[in-house]
């Protein structure tokens, strides 16, 4: 047959291997992998570089309102085009529902945006903040069985937060329809009294905002979310687990064999709660949550990732820009309280992870780095929120795929990013490697230092939960008719 296009004489990196081979395309899909293969209509050279599968980035907030009322910095446009130049080819962003909003309308209104703007390929997690019959008996059904098959909870802040009771109501919706529940997991309870003795006792800056988490509030979340997906026999996935003890409770339900996901982000990896630390509000600029936290745990993190207990990398994206439209909406000089959680890494984080696991080859992957960078950044988050198609090079598979030169080493700037948001937190970062072309479905959509895509022509991916939303079968005593003298409660 004929190829549209032959990547050649590359390196070939996947998540079980690493092998020199040409990469034919042909109408938008890996038509073809092995040495010498007959010409292409169009041939890239790939000689010295690394040929890996586009990144795929499941947490990442575009074009979103707060809960405070706060429209992020980013478009679907900017976004999508900040996350390609990034090396990225899909991205799973979020569909926010807030209290008193209906659930359709929201997915409704935010599909336009998406629609109009991105460059790459997307899906959307289902943020659920009002948890009521409509909502959890009519909307969750429909939309998973049209193609959303994931959706997202808070256990904490105010306006968000989904307590105990409801919460089981959402994982029992999500395990009857085949959902995958994603949650952010804290204690609120701590945190806000936290939050409120600090700011009583008039410890106010930013960099405050570390301490007002405490640790205990994120392990104590975990625990209490396990169980409730326990009862229910519900796989769940935890986001951007901070702390060695968080590390410790996943490890745990694991190892007792239930279906727990976790990710973790750079900020978590390669940031401290000393980089708030900074002269007047600029310690703002560092503030997400749950909070970055001490080097120890960054040390779990990568053990936990090298294991296997977190399976994969994301950025959690959340762009305020540092002025009145984004971190000081309250004013030139806010309490911790007051300034928007959240910041930029669409761009960096295939860049961050990229340098740590294949240039420097950090040694709990011991020597498997560009391996491990693939899975979790590609292969594996494709397989937890079954993106068909996508996350490997193989035949069939969308063609997407990015150029990787091992050699060339950037310093991280924000004058080099493409995001609105007008900073990064990664700012001097030096990073060896980096993505200089980017293919979507064979589309180079990144080459030259430019973006080649068009606005609107990524595509929407229709998912089922696949098998990672699937019950293990497994029942409870409470559960089970045969040890509850016969109740059916699932």
């Amino acid at each position: 047959m004929g190829y549209d296009l032959v990547i050649r004489g590359g390196t070939v990196g996947t998540a079980t291997g690493v092998f020199k081979a040409d990469v034919a395309i042909a109408d938008g899909k890996i038509a073809a992998i092995g040495v010498d293969l007959p010409a292409g209509e169009r041939e890239v050279s790939a000689h010295g570089k690394y040929v890996l599968p586009g990144g795929i980035d499941t947490h990442s907030h575009v074009e979103q309102v707060s809960a405070g009322g706060l429209l992020n910095a980013d478009t679907f446009e900017s976004a999508t085009t900040s996350a390609a130049f990034g090396g990225n080819t899909t991205l799973i962003s979020f569909a926010a529902q807030h209290r008193g909003l209906d659930l359709r309308k929201v997915v409704s209104d935010y599909s336009v945006l998406a629609e109009r703007g991105a460059l790459i390929d997307y899906a959307f997690h289902l943020i659920v903040a009002n948890p009521d019959r409509k909502t959890i008996e009519t909307d969750l059904p429909a939309l998973i069985s049209e193609g959303h098959a994931s959706i997202k909870i808070f256990m904490t802040y105010d306006l968000m937060k989904i307590d105990d009771e409801p919460l089981l109501d959402l994982l029992l919706t999500a395990r009857r329809n085949r959902a995958l529940v994603c949650v952010h997991a804290e204690n609120h309870g701590m945190i806000s009294w936290m939050g409120k003795k600090l700011v009583e006792k008039g410890y106010v800056h930013p960099k405050y905002h570390s301490i007002s988490h405490p640790r205990g509030s994120e392990p104590e979340a975990f625990n209490r979310l396990i169980a409730a997906a326990e009862l229910l026999d519900q796989p769940i996935m935890i986001f951007h687990v901070a702390t060695a003890e968080g590390v410790k409770v996943i490890r745990d339900a694991r190892d007792r064999g239930l279906k727990v996901f976790a990710e973790t982000c750079p900020q978590y990896l390669f940031m401290t709660k000393e980089d708030l630390d900074k002269p007047g509000m600029e310690g703002a600029k560092w503030m997400c949550s749950p909070p970055p936290r001490e080097a120890s745990d960054q040390q779990s993190l990568w053990q936990a990732l090298a294991l296997g207990d977190i399976q994969a990398i994301s950025s959690d994206h959340a762009p305020y820009r540092f002025d009145e439209s984004g971190k000081l909406s309250a004013g030139p000089s806010p309490n911790f309280k007051q300034i928007a959680n959240g910041l930029p890494g669409l761009e960096t984080r295939l860049p961050l992870m990229f340098d740590a696991l294949v240039s420097k080859g950090r040694p709990e992957f011991a020597g498997r780095g560009l391996e491990a960078f693939v899975q979790l950044t590609a292969t594996a988050p494709a397989a937890i929120y079954n993106l068909p198609g996508k996350g490997a090079i193989l035949p069939g598979y969308d063609a997407d795929m990015a150029i990787w030169d091992p050699e060339k080493t950037v310093t991280i700037t924000h004058e080099a990013m493409h995001d609105r948001t007008g900073f990064t937190p990664f700012e001097g970062f030096v990073v060896k490697g980096w993505p200089e072309r980017v293919f979507r479905r064979g589309d180079e959509i990144i080459a030259d230092g430019a973006c080649k895509a068009s606005p609107g022509s990524g595509r929407w991916l229709a998912r089922t939960g696949g098998i990672a939303a699937e019950p293990r079968g497994v029942l409870v005593a409470e559960m089970d008719p045969e040890r509850n003298f016969g109740a059916t409660l699932l």
